[in-house]
């Protein structure tokens, strides 16, 4: 069976066709072009970008990512975990929310200072 993807590991957009039994890749003019669709096929990654509630800020939700991506299959499990999460204000970019999440090897970790409220 053959699955077709769009690259998006750099800004062409190669158009790409995985033979999902033998996983030769056609159509990639780079080989993370070649390694993106074989991941595709056989262990899709996605980084999560999401936002968590924070108390003692101006603003009630405080932007975070992952520190790496995860399997595409976890990517609901994380977000219920995120569910839970409360911060308290300040916070610094970069600062780690939720360690190893689900034992995926990535880190949860904020992206925008927030501060204390006046």
């Amino acid at each position: 069976m053959i699955k077709k993807f769009i690259c998006i590991q750099c800004p062409r957009g190669c158009h790409l066709e995985v033979d999902t039994e033998t996983l030769k890749v056609t159509g990639n003019s780079c080989p993370r072009g070649e390694a993106y669709g074989r991941n595709e096929v056989t262990h899709p990654l996605r980084t999560l970008t999401s936002t968590v509630k924070i108390k003692g800020s101006d603003i009630p939700r405080c932007s975070v990512r992952t520190s790496s991506p995860i399997p595409k299959e976890k990517m609901f499990d994380v977000m219920r975990e995120l569910d839970k999460v409360e911060l308290e204000a300040p916070v610094e970019i970069g600062d780690i929310v939720i360690k190893n999440v689900l034992g995926t090897g990535s880190d949860i970790i904020v992206t925008k200072k927030m501060n204390k409220a006046d």
